[in-house]
């Protein structure tokens, strides 16, 4: 039989087909292709009393293998906890400790007791959802385990010290607390935690950038450590920090007067505290009280001087004053600390553009594009408009 030997440029465009079909499949998928895909990176959290009965349940998603991040109020006084997964018939590990906890993020990176090669990861992405995205939730509300939901998002948030705050409209009930909220691509773009009450049907998720740049601690924390690091009401700025908490509760709805209460409670209670100053700043810009928010972020420049938060957010106050060379100074020096600052690369985009230097302003959006692609067409946009 003869062979035909095929032309280069038709082994090219060959090639290019078989690489190509798979990369485009995940735009294809639809919504129960994408669950039955991603499923098996969820898991559903329970956790213990020392009777060995039933504290809570919660759930999760495997960020590496044989590690599980859920939310920090799931385990929090659990004397043991399990995990168990939703593929197939269902998996349960034991929870051999804590690989990271971070208390204001509400988060805790959980060590499982298990084969490795078991754990199916999920992807995560940096991007920040658009408002009106499709998103989908799967987790274990009311002990329904394996359950999904969907909906849109409907807003993104920012929170200082803690980041972007995802609302969705995905239906979400006692147990989804540590649910991944997945994008129709299979991203995980946040984590759901249910941490505002008052009657309130607010839905949010922590984005993810928190939780991708979780440390791991320096060593494996036992649940009976986690007690200790959580439960130590006689630590001296425990007042304090009770007050800075439930602000941080109230900026996860955008309750900027609620939150600004708390943290001038904070302050005076504990004025050494450049995180709640920094907050009592930012609330203050968001009432329109520039010069007061200026005072605010000085403050607490004094007590940590090189904080790129504080500079970044007092660039804001002098923006939003008309200060305008004030305000680029400010996020210049932001920069300077953090040069990987996407925001502070835009800050200094648009104040650029205000104070008429376009050339400068295309320099940062130049900066951006591996930093922040979605933040640099929206600078480009600025330019352009």
């Amino acid at each position: 039989m003869l062979i035909r030997k095929l032309p280069p440029w038709l082994a090219l465009v060959a090639l290019f087909f078989c690489f190509a079909v798979p990369a485009s499949r995940a735009a294809d998928e639809s919504l129960p292709e994408l669950i039955r895909r991603v499923k098996p990176s969820v898991v559903s959290v329970i956790t213990y009393n020392a009777k060995g009965e039933v504290a809570l349940t919660g759930s999760g998603f495997f960020v590496r293998p044989g590690q599980v991040l859920t939310n920090l109020h799931v385990v929090e006084g659990a004397h043991h906890a399990e995990v168990r997964t939703f593929e197939g018939k269902g998996k349960t590990y034991q929870v051999s400790g804590l690989k990271s906890v971070d208390e204001d993020g509400d988060l805790a990176v959980l060590d499982i007791d298990m084969p490795l090669e078991r754990a199916s990861v999920v992807e995560t992405t940096e991007a920040v959802p658009e408002e009106g995205e499709r998103v989908f939730v799967i987790g274990n509300p009311l002990r329904l385990e394996g359950s999904v939901a969907d909906g849109i998002v409907s807003a993104v948030r920012e929170v200082p010290g803690l980041g972007r705050i995802v609302q969705i409209t995905a239906p979400i009930s006692h147990g989804n607390s540590g649910s991944p909220v997945f994008n129709m691509k299979g991203q995980v773009v946040g984590v759901v935690t249910i941490r505002v009450m008052n009657g309130q049907n607010i839905n949010l998720a922590l984005g993810a950038p928190r939780f991708d740049s979780l440390k791991p601690a320096g060593h494996l924390i036992s649940f009976e450590e986690l007690a200790r690091i959580t439960g130590d009401e006689q630590r001296p700025d425990a007042i304090s920090d009770w007050w800075y908490r439930n602000g941080l509760n109230s900026l996860w709805l955008g309750n900027y007067d609620s939150a600004l209460g708390y943290f001038e409670t904070a302050v005076n209670k504990n004025p050494q505290r450049a995180d709640a100053w920094i907050q009592v700043g930012f609330c203050k810009v968001k009432q329109g009280k520039n010069q007061d928010a200026i005072r605010a972020f000085e403050q607490a420049l004094k007590l940590r001087p090189n904080s790129y938060e504080a500079l970044n957010k007092l660039g804001d106050a002098y923006y939003y004053a008309g200060n305008y060379y004030k305000a680029l100074d400010a996020y210049k020096r932001a920069v300077s600390l953090r040069p990987d600052l996407a925001e502070g690369h835009y800050n200094l985009g648009a104040v650029h553009l205000e104070l008429g230097d376009r050339a400068a302003a295309l320099a940062q959006a130049a900066l951006l594009k591996p930093l922040d692609p979605a933040l640099q067409q929206k600078l480009l946009r600025e330019i352009n408009h």
